[in-house]
């Protein structure tokens, strides 16, 4: 192997635990702020509205008080966004042992990228407030080709700037279907994030099985 390629979101950081927390935190604030309606159905409503308009929506709450009010009323969604905000920075940290284990994949001599389906500015950001940016080579977000995984633009985007042959690639994600298919189809050997995976294999298996990210130093 010349080089590993992360998934961001759930594979490096636990996505989804800030998610959850901070979402709560902003619906907290918006219904002290006014909002009126029961905090566990505002919970719901606000996820379902995710899985339509997809986990990074920048105007996710702006969609949800217009869902459930009618009308975005500012001094609500401020409220919302900005104990949402306070809360994901005070959450935002990467899973045990990721710094240690990437320490030691520079330390064999690896080349280190990310391929995200998050815009470019929040994987830098995330990269940034977790203080683990300094450690890629390469990041490919969705600005940088338009497409999100399993297509192959973002992984041979990530390919190229790596100067390696996809065969000396090792992809590192949680999502089967987004992650594992889409580097198995670009010719790169594949670990499956356990300790991160939500979504389930539906017969995509990977090279490898994470327990713990640490568990990667031995497959390299």
């Amino acid at each position: 192997m010349k080089a590993v390629i992360f998934d961001l979101d759930n594979t490096l950081i636990d996505f989804m635990r800030m998610k959850k927390i901070s979402c709560e935190a902003a619906i907290a604030a918006m219904i002290d702020a006014g909002l009126q309606m029961d905090k566990d159905k505002a919970y719901k409503k606000l996820f379902e509205l995710y899985g339509v308009h997809g986990i990074e929506h920048q105007e996710i709450f702006q969609e949800f008080l217009k869902k459930v009010s009618g009308k975005i009323d500012y001094r609500i969604l401020s409220r919302g966004i900005n104990a949402y905000r306070k809360m994901q920075v005070g959450y935002l940290e990467p899973y045990p042992h990721v710094r240690s284990t990437l320490i030691a994949l520079k330390k064999k001599g690896l080349r280190l990228a990310i391929v995200s389906d998050a815009p470019k500015l929040k994987a830098w950001m995330r990269l940034t407030e977790m203080g683990i940016a300094d450690f890629f080579d390469v990041v490919v977000t969705l600005d940088d080709t338009g497409k999100a995984k399993p297509h192959a633009m973002p992984f041979k985007a990530a390919v190229k700037e790596l100067s390696c042959a996809p065969a000396e690639i090792l992809f590192v994600g949680d999502n089967p279907a987004r992650d594992i298919k889409g580097a198995k189809d670009a010719g790169m050997k594949t670990a499956l994030a356990k300790y991160g995976q939500i979504f389930p294999a539906n017969g995509i298996s990977a090279d490898y099985e994470l327990n713990d990210i640490a568990d990667l130093i031995k497959k390299t």
